[in-house]
């Protein structure tokens, strides 16, 4: 906030300071709310992966993606009770449906089809990258809903980009215990 207001006499037009807002306010914030973001993928493509009851999958999936969109907002400066979550899980399926059609064609497609050594290995693990790839794009609609501003210069986080370093997070760690 300090660098804001030391710059925003420098800046003449508004999409300037906007965008000055932007990158010195905004951009650490989405920083901490892309790594919610690929903590519950790397979570919910874990479980999936691994424990071989589906009700599991389903239960970790629905758990993480609340909890998840309300430590999204929590970052942009929300603080919901239930009923306010409920009212952002719903804002944020909204925008889910209707974003979806485009952004599932760009972003999900392209990581499915990657999806890696590990998804052409074993199906669990392909499951466990989709499902991961879902959760990160019910992520980037939660970014989209909390933000208080829109992308103007950043660029919005992309689904294959989050899955990608979760899951690279995830398998990096791994070799570090070893």
């Amino acid at each position: 906030m300090e660098r804001l207001s030391e710059r925003e006499g420098e800046q003449f037009e508004a999409e300037d300071l906007l965008g000055l807002a932007e990158a010195e306010v905004l951009a650490p914030l989405d920083a901490a709310a892309r790594l919610e973001v690929e903590a519950a993928a790397r979570q919910v493509a874990t479980v999936t992966a691994i424990v071989p009851l589906a009700l599991a999958d389903v239960v970790t999936a629905l758990t993480s993606n609340i909890r998840m969109i309300r430590r999204v907002a929590e970052i942009y400066g929300g603080r919901a009770g239930t009923l306010g979550s409920w009212r952002l899980t719903r804002a944020v399926m909204t925008h889910l449906v209707a974003t979806g059609a485009v952004a599932v064609g760009d972003d999900l497609i392209g990581s499915l089809a990657g999806g890696g050594v590990l998804s052409k290995l074993s199906r669990r693990f392909g499951e466990g990258v989709v499902n991961g790839a879902l959760t990160a794009r019910v992520g980037v609609a939660a970014m989209e809903v909390c933000r208080p501003l829109p992308y103007l210069r950043e660029t919005k986080p992309s689904v294959s980009s989050l899955v990608k370093r979760a899951l690279t997070g995830l398998f990096s760690k791994g070799e570090e215990a070893q």
